[in-house]
């Protein structure tokens, strides 16, 4: 009988291949190229190195299957870090398991731990399952305080 146990945990400088590469997967899913796996192993070190990121790695049986990126950052209208769930990764063929449960319930763990008073994050509006799991886990889509803030970007800046 295999062994459907999860198990989370905090990437150690050893494991950020694992994380690099399920990243990688990610990008890929996404149905793009870049960065290249050569740029994303960089970037998984540098930010492990600086401390203001980290990466959750989750099992099931024995095979690592996803991974849970966050990043800290420090704000003036709660006057502690916030914790920014940059990413959120399950391989198609663990999904409906319990993974992504777990990595987000890690992730609010490791949030508490470093004293964050918030976590936030962005997914695409039409990913359904994703935005199933996280109002399962008690994510608003209310707007950020009073007014009707969005999220912006630019490319290139």
């Amino acid at each position: 009988m295999a062994d459907d146990s999860i198990r989370v945990w905090v990437a150690s400088m050893e494991e950020l291949d694992a994380a690099a590469c399920l990243l990688a997967e990610f990008r890929s899913y996404l149905g793009a190229a870049e960065p290249s796996e050569e740029s994303m192993r960089a970037s998984v070190e540098r930010i492990h190195r600086a401390g203001d990121g980290e990466y959750l790695l989750a099992t099931r049986g024995g095979e690592t299957e996803g991974v849970c990126q966050l990043r800290y950052r420090w704000s003036v209208w709660t006057d502690a870090e916030d914790c920014w769930l940059e990413d959120l990764f399950v391989r198609d063929e663990a999904r409906g398991a319990g993974l992504g449960r777990a990595l987000v319930e890690a992730a609010f763990e490791r949030a508490r731990a470093r004293g964050c008073r918030r976590i936030e994050l962005d997914t695409n509006a039409d990913n359904a399952a994703a935005l199933r799991l996280y109002e399962a886990s008690g994510f608003s889509r209310e707007p950020k305080g009073p007014s009707q803030s969005l999220l912006l970007g630019r490319r290139p800046v």
